[in-house]
């Protein structure tokens, strides 16, 4: 592999490890007692509980992660995101590498993104609250797993 075709292959795969950001609850219970209450016993109408989707907030991913990727190729990584509803735009140094810029899209609790320019380089993955992990594909020389977690 030559130096010109591993730093966009570095950069694909730290910006793999920026994936993933979501939340989910526990639907509320609601009780209520007062101590000394004297009247006569009230009809509870059952409400349905609301079912938590896990979904990464509008702008929740904007601002720098850190992480790390191991497998065909192996280092750390800084991301900076921004995130506009669906799309996310941003950059990734890489250690070793240097800085390219990435485009990506994030559904729920799944991110999908790649390095500007590079098809060759994607990365999937998942967010759970301020951190997210997923895997790599670089085409024709493998790939792995990568994990990041939110700085700022």
């Amino acid at each position: 592999m030559t130096p010109r075709t591993f730093v966009p292959l570095l950069t694909a795969l730290a910006a793999l490890s920026m994936a993933g950001c979501g939340s989910s609850s526990t639907p509320p219970t609601a009780s209520s007692s007062v101590a000394g209450a004297t009247s006569a016993p009230a009809t509870a109408t059952p409400t349905p509980a609301a079912t938590a989707t896990p979904t990464a907030a509008s702008g929740s991913l904007t601002g720098s992660w850190s992480g790390s990727y191991s497998g065909s190729f192996s280092g750390t990584f800084t991301l900076t995101w921004t995130e506009s509803g669906s799309s996310l735009s941003g950059s990734i140094t890489l250690s070793p590498g240097g800085t390219e810029t990435l485009t990506g899209t994030v559904s729920g609790s799944t991110i999908e993104f790649g390095a500007v320019g590079s098809e060759a380089i994607t990365y999937n993955g998942t967010i759970s609250g301020s951190s997210m992990s997923g895997s790599y594909t670089v085409q024709g020389a493998g790939g792995g797993n990568w994990t990041a977690t939110q700085t700022s």
